[in-house]
């Protein structure tokens, strides 16, 4: 077995491409270091809708760029296995983008040279860019496919690689099995064909034209007065974010200095997501020093986006959920027509809302892969801080025309002496009191979230907090409306919970919504005081009956 391994590891040692990752494999197999090569060489990176994503590092079970050559191969032969190679009687075009994170510009470069090799045309934007840059690129130009190196907001450690279709959305079933299998194919990086020139690098023409598409996502002659906090979390989203605020008339951000320029080892947060705990704290800590009227922030690829208040004395993250309320309610107000569409996970008072509104709602497995497929969509979230708000221009999520939307609503609020704590009162007491919350679980050992759904499905509740679950549905079965996938899902007498493995991350996430009705804005702060006691009970049973 020792033997095998070590053979293997030197086979892959022989065709490494890459002299950080050849130095460091070259150690361990001389230190012999069994335990460390076997976790490295167990298997492979499995491709699949999200693409590739993992900790850095050498072997085939790490992101490098033995990995992303191959993986970029395979999305290679599946594009000329579906005749993509040829477009309108020229060669096909394979835009690629790519955040500021370790590897990044190697993995992009490796990419255009694979599909440059395989007789594509490459072209790589000229630097790193927020993740929708990308995602409008590959139709504002005609691409038959997208690659966008990134780990989004995945520890340091990590590096990611994400695979968009000529229609400017991420790939669903079957597109990644068959580009798995070709993946799975490659027998050698010899036989990968990688010129060392022949791509195009782009220049700023796709980032203007990004720009003055957004020009679209804000009514003409709206106010644009409030003033904002922005923080890019130590990613790319800083530049772009602030050309468009510039473009929109918006006062200039004041920055959260620390984080604002891009930084692959992000120093100052534990994890660089506006939803983990003490990542927003820098941005609190100046919104206190200069007043603003929002916080806004980015995830490092500015595919997200979160915005926080003043609640009372201090400053609050408002909910993902709360964000895509607000939104809906500003498109509502705008008069905007088409589908509003959300993931099953987010709140039902987007539902609510359209359908007062007079408007279709549809709702979607988890990812934007499958809200940016809705059929005549309009506006698209889900409760992670994804919304889309211009599916015309990007279809997926996009944290720069988001903080233009929600800046927006904020100025007109503010013309109205009102703010957005305000509009979301307004909306409980029409809707009923839509309170959120989310029991999520990191662990180390993946093994633990198998054994709790497994014990979920063995041994389900009956009750949460007291309540009866009225319906209990294993969605892996899939339903009427949504294909199979891993979850639960159980409907209670004002209430839902959906337990889910993350897709992205070693988390195991339960989604808890309460629905409490509200009769005047009185009633509120005893409906937000019952909602509260709720979500803690559902919390605490549901934590019981998984065993985490």
């Amino acid at each position: 077995m020792h033997d095998d391994l070590l053979a293997r590891a030197q086979a892959w040692l022989a065709e490494d491409p890459d002299a950080d990752t050849r130095a460091e494999l070259a150690a361990l197999i001389d230190a012999k270091d069994v335990t460390e090569l076997a976790a490295r060489f167990s298997g492979t990176l499995q491709f699949g809708t999200a693409g590739l994503r993992g900790e850095l590092g050498a072997g085939p079970m790490r992101m490098n760029r033995s990995v992303v050559i191959r993986a970029a191969a395979g999305l290679a032969a599946y594009l000329r296995k579906q005749g993509q190679s040829q477009r309108d009687g020229g060669t096909g075009l394979v835009v690629i983008g790519y955040d500021a994170r370790h590897k990044s510009e190697d993995f992009a470069r490796d990419t255009a040279a694979v599909m440059t090799g395989a007789g594509l045309r490459a072209a790589v934007l000229p630097r790193p860019l927020p993740t929708p840059v990308l995602a409008f690129a590959i139709r504002h130009l005609g691409a038959v496919a997208g690659v966008e190196v990134t780990a989004s907001h995945n520890p340091p450690r990590d590096n990611g690689y994400k695979v968009y279709l000529g229609d400017g959305s991420q790939i669903v079933p079957p597109a990644d099995t068959e580009i798995a299998a070709e993946i799975a194919a490659v027998r050698s990086l010899n036989d990968v064909p990688r010129p060392t020139a022949g791509w195009e690098t782009l220049d700023d023409g796709v980032l203007e034209a990004y720009l003055a598409r957004t020009d679209a996502v804000l009514a003409p002659g709206s106010p644009r007065t409030a003033r904002t906090v922005y923080t890019a979390m130590h990613g790319v989203g800083k530049d772009t974010l602030l050309a468009a605020f510039a473009r929109a008339g918006f006062p200039e951000p004041v920055l959260v200095a620390e984080q604002a320029d891009p930084d692959p080892d992000f120093p100052t947060v534990a994890f660089p997501n506006p939803e983990e705990p003490g990542a927003m704290d820098l941005a609190f800590a100046k919104a206190r020093e200069t007043e603003p009227d929002l916080i806004i922030a980015n995830d490092p690829d500015a595919d997200r986006c979160a915005a926080a208040v003043k609640d009372g004395a201090d400053w609050r993250m408002l909910r993902g959920d709360e964000v895509g309320a607000l939104l809906a309610a500003h498109l509502v107000s705008r008069g905007v027509q088409g589908t509003f569409a959300e993931s099953i996970v987010s709140s039902s008072l987007l539902g609510r809302i359209a359908e007062k509104a007079g408007l279709p709602h549809e709702e979607t497995l988890t990812g934007f892969k499958w809200i940016a497929r809705v059929e005549g969509l309009r506006y698209g979230y889900e409760e992670a801080l994804g919304y889309c708000v211009d599916p015309d221009g990007v279809r997926d999520k996009d944290g720069i025309t988001a903080a233009l939307l929600i800046t927006e609503l904020a100025s007109q609020l503010k013309a109205e002496s009102r703010t957005l704590l305000d509009l979301l009162d307004d909306l409980a007491v029409e809707h009923g009191l839509h309170a959120t919350d989310q029991l999520s679980v990191r662990v180390e050992d993946l093994s633990v979230i198998a054994d709790a759904m497994h014990r979920l499905r063995e041994q389900p509740p009956t009750h949460l907090a007291g309540l009866a679950i009225t319906k209990a549905e294993d969605l892996t079965q899939g339903t009427e409306k949504l294909p199979p996938t891993d979850g639960l899902r159980y409907t209670l007498d004002g209430a839902r919970v959906i337990v889910r493995p993350s897709g992205t991350e070693p988390k195991l996430k339960c989604y808890l919504e309460v629905v409490v009705p509200v009769a005047a804005h009185a009633g509120l702060p005893a409906a937000r005081a019952k909602a509260a006691q709720l979500l803690a009970a559902i919390k605490r049973d549901l934590s019981a009956a998984a065993g985490i």
